[in-house]
């Protein structure tokens, strides 16, 4: 595998990796994602990207592997090259249910107090959505302070 800056040309991709995740598919510039990169097959197999927000703040997301290459250390590695490239803190949203895979990385759940302003309006909006109500999904941030 090769985790590699993504081009304009990996774009479509992806859009397809995010969207079959079924995690948030907005404001995907591939400029600043990382791509996994099946070593033998030449094809992309996982995605994920850090963004930054009006407020300072930088976020880890769309961190995606196709179903097929899943539970092989993948995102994992996705996840720790974005890590290495920012300067803490770095923050992320993800359902509560993966707070555990985050904790490996340093991440920690955070409260409202200690959410800037961005985190403290998408959290309120997001969990007040009524499909994840319905769902039972409810969403935190996690913030990593290096």
């Amino acid at each position: 595998m090769l985790i590699r800056p993504a081009t304009e040309s990996d774009h479509a991709t992806i859009k397809q990796i995010v969207r079959a995740a079924r995690i948030n598919p907005m404001d995907l510039d591939w400029r600043r994602f990382l791509i996994a990169q099946d070593a033998d097959a030449g094809n992309i197999i996982g995605v994920g990207q850090i963004k930054a927000h009006n407020d300072g703040s930088c976020e880890l997301a769309s961190i995606a592997v196709i179903p097929e290459k899943q539970k092989q250390g993948i995102g994992s590695a996705i996840v720790r090259a974005l890590m290495a490239k920012e300067s803490p803190p770095l923050f992320l949203f993800c359902q509560a249910k993966l707070e555990m895979y985050y904790t490996r990385f340093g991440f920690r759940k955070i409260g409202v107090e200690e959410m800037t302003t961005y985190y403290k309006r998408m959290w309120r909006l997001v969990n007040a959505m009524p499909e994840f109500i319905r769902a039972n999904v409810h969403v935190i941030v996690m913030k990593w302070d290096g």
